[in-house]
């Protein structure tokens, strides 16, 4: 229990679940760690029970009846009130593009059957501290874009930027540092932490949605990849 949750107001995981003995196992475990735990058994229960609940996190079977999981994930993101909602996809696939896949579509990290409990545990632990350990207050700048930390927004030229959790957080971190090239591997230890295992290309499927997210038609491309080297924030070629 030491590494689980301490706040009075335990984090709501939602599991959308279609094996039952799975869905248990996962509740069983959830709430050993501290969580407090809802249960979904398909695409369209997990929507509706996303409205009702409004969930911290959702741990998201790829393969569901009714609606799948890369569809629930889709319509969270296109949701005004849910599209900062960090999402987990659990996969039994092992294929590289569909990992790729269920990031491209929204999910902030997946992980494959069978899996670890103590790895899923950490994978969460890290997804809930990046979107709750914002600043109270305090302002980020860099050339047009403007990261508001106490309101969690993003504007460029004045217009909204939605960003969800990992992307906003890659953003933040960039504009903490500008004009500095990062390795992956830099990047992974900053955004995602040194104690989760999460694969290179994880970080280059978010930095492509962070693209474009935050470029706009005719607007100056600011995220710079270095060849060989990794990425930085820079108006300049780099």
């Amino acid at each position: 229990m030491a590494d689980g949750p301490t706040s009075m107001l335990r984090p709501l995981v939602l599991v959308v679940e279609d094996e039952p003995a799975l869905a248990t196992m996962l509740r069983y475990n959830l709430e050993k760690q501290g969580y407090r735990v809802e249960e979904a058994a398909d695409g369209q229960e997990a929507l509706t029970r996303i409205t009702e609940t409004q969930p911290d996190l959702v741990l998201l079977d790829w393969m569901l009846p009714v609606i799948s999981g890369i569809e629930v994930c889709r319509q969270i993101r296109r949701r005004p009130n849910t599209r900062e909602l960090p999402i987990i996809m659990v996969t039994a696939r092992t294929e590289d593009q569909d990992a790729v896949r269920g990031l491209n579509t929204g999910a902030d990290d997946y992980i494959t059957k069978p899996f670890n409990m103590e790895a899923l545990f950490a994978r969460i632990r890290a997804l809930l501290r990046r979107t709750s350990t914002v600043p109270t207050k305090g302002r980020l700048d860099f050339h047009d874009i403007t990261l508001d930390l106490s309101a969690h927004r993003v504007q460029r030229n004045g217009r909204a930027v939605h960003l969800g959790p990992t992307e906003f957080r890659l953003l933040e971190f960039f504009m903490q540092h500008p004009r500095r090239v990062f390795s992956r591997e830099e990047v992974l230890d900053a955004v995602w932490g040194p104690d989760i295992h999460v694969e290179p290309r994880t970080v280059d499927v978010h930095i492509r949605r962070l693209r474009k997210s935050i470029n706009g038609a005719g607007e100056l491309d600011v995220v710079r990849t270095v060849r060989a080297a990794g990425y930085a924030l820079d108006t300049e070629p780099v």
